[in-house]
């Protein structure tokens, strides 16, 4: 999925639609943000610095192994993305902002594409 979304993204790009580039941003961005380790999270590995306190020495040293996500995981987090556009649509709406709401509206319909049927 992530290749669809990061594809389809480049295809936005190139077409100049906003709409569709705002989506995808912002679904690939929560997916990364998933994928991140906590910030509390301490690497067993990791030597200080004599130097500055809690600095990581090395090659490498600070980096953190990103979790893997299933296509399931992939799957409820584009689903969140777009439960999100359209309760806020729905908000927008009651407050007479019925460009934001049709905006964000789009955004849900072009993210809505990629929870096609499960196999």
């Amino acid at each position: 999925m992530r290749a669809s979304l990061r594809g389809d993204l480049t295809a936005a790009l190139k077409a100049r639609n906003r709409v569709a580039v705002t989506a995808l941003r912002s679904a690939l961005a929560a997916i990364d943000n998933a994928e991140a380790v906590p910030a509390d999270h301490r690497l067993d590995s990791v030597t200080g610095s004599e130097h500055v306190a809690g600095a990581a020495i090395g090659l490498g040293a600070a980096e953190a192994e990103r979790r893997h996500l299933t296509e399931a995981d992939l799957r409820s987090i584009v689903e969140n993305e777009v439960q999100e556009r359209s309760v806020a649509a729905e908000e927008y709406e009651q407050l007479g902002r019925n460009d934001v709401a049709g905006r964000l509206r789009a955004e849900a319909e072009v993210l809505s594409r990629y929870l096609g049927p499960t196999s």
